[in-house]
Formats: structure tokens, C-alpha cells, sequence
């Protein structure tokens, strides 16, 4: 069973920073695409950034410039930087990991609040 933990959510005001991370077990880690999910309230869960096993990102439109997604693969982590957040930025973040073996499941974790309010 693979586990996935994000953390680093929190309440922030706009133009603050934080740092979400999402941990995962399994060995394959190395070799999974990672992807963050938004999800507001009332809205569809959208791609936020991902990084593929060989470090190459993709950002939404909405964050590029201001969010940097990498990974530790020695820490099995992935990061999400949340620079000069902004009020739309609320959400829940989760993380999303690809299985890279057969069948080639994805793996959710529970998701972190973040609050962008002054």
C-alpha cells in the first residue's frame, strides 16, 4: 500500500509564501511523474504544476512565476513553493502520484487547506 502525506498548508496573507510537500512510500518513487491539484470551494479540482521522473515541470497559467514545483527524490518528497499567493489561491492542494509500473495506478493524498486572507 502506497501512503502519501501533504503538508504545509496553512493561513497566509496575500503576497505571503508557503511551501506544501508531499511524502510518499514505495521505491518507485524516483521514477513517478508528481503532480499538485486545487481544488476552491465550489469549483473542479485543476492541475496546478507537475514534475516527470527527469525533473521537467509544467505549470497552470494562473501560478507560473510565482509557484516552483521540484523534488527530493532521496526524501521521497515533492515540493509546491506558493510565492505572492493571492485570495484565488484558496484552496485544497493535493498531490497526485503515477505508478510508473503495471497497472500504472495513480496514488491521492487527503489534500492541505490553504487560506489566502488578510
Amino acid at each position: 500500500q502506497v501512503r502519501v502525506v501533504e503538508s504545509g498548508g496553512g493561513l497566509v496573507q496575500p503576497g505571503g509564501s508557503l511551501r506544501l510537500s508531499c511524502a510518499a512510500s514505495g521505491g518507485f518513487f524516483s521514477r513517478a511523474a508528481v503532480s499538485w491539484y486545487a481544488q476552491a470551494p465550489g469549483k473542479q479540482r485543476e492541475l496546478v504544476a507537475d514534475i516527470s521522473s527527469s525533473g521537467n515541470t509544467h505549470y497552470a497559467d494562473s501560478v507560473k512565476g510565482r509557484f516552483t514545483i521540484s523534488r527530493d527524490n532521496a526524501k521521497n518528497t515533492v515540493y509546491l513553493q506558493m510565492n505572492s499567493l493571492k485570495p484565488e489561491d484558496t484552496a485544497v492542494y493535493s498531490c497526485r502520484i503515477n505508478d510508473p509500473r503495471p497497472p500504472w495506478n495513480d496514488y491521492w493524498g487527503q489534500g492541505t487547506q490553504v487560506t489566502v486572507s488578510s
